[in-house]
């Protein structure tokens, strides 16, 4: 990766974004906590979740990841209070489809992800941008299926 390639990558908003990680103390008595790691950088991100009429009421995050990881962590923490599973599952899908398959950018309350596409050139930064996605809607899935049982 060229000097200015890395430049551009690490913009000035992900590095603000890096130093506004919302929720970061964990709660209490999460209905569950997942933690992910990306095995090709070792950046982890562990999420506690609480869901009450089918919307995200409490969060938390313990987010140790590169700068993409932790703005990645910053915009979803920002967005995440009051959505429904349905908003994760497709701004995690969204995320994906925009790193992976040069889809747009995800939907208002995660639009500001929108920082992150010069990242879908670099595949190995990819799984630590979807860590916190990633395990808010595992998190999300597993209250949903103890509420079930």
């Amino acid at each position: 990766m060229a000097d200015s390639d890395m430049i551009k990558l690490y913009s000035g908003r992900i590095l603000e974004l890096t130093a506004d990680i919302p929720h970061t103390d964990r709660l209490e008595s999460p209905q569950a906590t997942v933690r992910k790691r990306s095995p090709l950088c070792g950046s982890t991100v562990t999420v506690d979740l609480c869901v009450e009429d089918g919307r995200v009421s409490a969060f938390a995050q313990d987010v140790k990841a590169c700068a993409l990881g932790q703005a990645s962590a910053a915009v979803v923490g920002h967005a995440i209070i009051g959505c429904t599973r349905e908003q994760v599952d497709k701004a995690r899908d969204q995320l994906r489809a925009m790193l992976k398959s040069d889809g747009p950018a995800p939907e208002a309350p995660f639009d500001e992800l929108h920082v992150l596409m010069p990242a879908k050139d670099y595949k190995n930064r990819h799984a630590s941008i979807m860590l916190t996605l990633d395990a808010a809607s595992e998190a999300f899935a597993e209250i949903e299926q103890s509420a079930c049982a």
